[in-house]
């Protein structure tokens, strides 16, 4: 069932763009692969730990890895902190420096850093985080050691095969744990966002694109306040709008006309990448991936693809770490119980993504 709801899923985009992947290989293309909330729960510390002291996320990526190094740039919500030890989960999270090398190794190298999660451990917390993407050069935005770091990054210009894009992103709250001084954390804050957007203008870029922390957690439709916000973000020149927080995936939109050569991409939830949340619709997350096309110096949306991804855990694998799975996955490699829940996840999720 899940392969047919895929397939319907992604006919719309392919009718309407004729596009295939052989385009993100051209130079006149870039694509951006968006992952979901990237976790680090308890129990996905305490599998990690090797008898030596060590934490070994080798295996966490290895199926997925092809997938995220296959597009020119791999965005990711890393919704912990690099915090020190010691190491800890669900509330106040701080992962393993080790979890943020297998990130890195994984592909990624564009992490947002601004969700209801980025103060867990204060500012202590914070400025160990921005200081550990620093030192393994991930580029990074969403919050600051002061003000100065903000005025000089921010926006996040990433240049790419002569492409210039522009990320924008922004939480809607810290789980009330105030932001000291110097300290910033990017909210989404209209008035702020608003002059960031128009700065972002003036960087002479060929696409802006928002991912912003919002929504819901756990409802599978967006609420009334995101589709406004989104419109709004668009109406103010950002070109794709890309969500996370709800835990669960939802909708994907294709704004513009139909005779419109501007489309405007945004995806409410990616729902969670890796993480231990074990209840259903939580189990796995959606990769969005896009391909932008430069034609006579008008850069257009000309190509995108969802697919989903599951997480198994040492409870389901019988092994010693979570694993994260791509839906084209090879099923001769999961056990039967893996087999049914990640098939139950992809059929409900594909229904979450093609309805509106």
């Amino acid at each position: 069932m899940h392969n047919r709801l895929y397939t319907i899923l992604l006919l719309p985009a392919i009718l309407w763009l004729s596009a295939t992947n052989v385009l993100s290989a051209k130079q006149d293309t870039l694509s951006i692969y968006f992952a979901g909330d990237l976790m680090q729960h308890k129990a996905q510390i305490q599998s990690a730990l090797r008898s030596d002291g060590r934490y070994d996320y080798s295996k966490c990526f290895s199926y997925v890895k092809r997938h995220i190094r296959k597009s020119d740039i791999a965005v990711g919500n890393l919704e912990v902190t690099l915090g020190g030890r010691p190491y800890t989960g669900y509330p106040t999270f701080s992962a393993p420096d080790e979890f943020l090398f297998a990130i890195r190794d994984a592909g990624f190298n564009v992490l947002m850093t601004a969700n209801n999660h980025c103060m867990d451990r204060g500012r202590r917390g914070l400025e160990r985080t921005i200081g550990m993407l620093d030192s393994l050069k991930i580029r990074h935005a969403g919050t600051y050691v002061d003000s100065d770091e903000r005025r000089h990054d921010y926006p996040l210009l990433v240049e790419k095969k002569g492409f210039r894009v522009v990320f924008l992103n922004a939480t809607y709250g810290t789980n009330g744990i105030p932001v000291g001084e110097p300290n910033i954390v990017n909210f989404l804050d209209k008035e702020q966002m608003k002059k960031d957007i128009l700065k972002a203008r003036l960087m002479r870029p060929d696409v802006i694109i928002a991912v912003v922390h919002w929504g819901v957690e756990y409802n599978t439709k967006p609420s009334q306040h995101e589709k406004d916000l989104a419109g709004w973000l668009i109406g103010m020149g950002v070109d794709h709008v890309i969500g996370s927080h709800p835990h669960v995936i939802q909708p994907v939109e294709l704004r513009g006309g139909e005779n419109s050569l501007k489309k405007n991409l945004v995806v409410y939830s990616l729902g969670n990448y890796i993480s231990n949340m074990s209840a259903r619709q939580t189990d796995g997350g959606m990769a969005v991936r896009i391909v932008l096309k430069k034609t006579n110096g008008i850069t257009r949306l000309v190509d995108y693809d969802c697919s989903f991804v599951w997480t198994s855990r040492p409870s389901l694998n019988g092994g010693d770490s979570f694993v994260l799975y791509p839906q084209d996955i090879d099923r001769g490699v999961l056990n039967e119980i893996e087999r049914t829940r990640m098939d139950r996840y992809i059929d409900e999720a594909s229904e979450i993504v093609s309805h509106m």
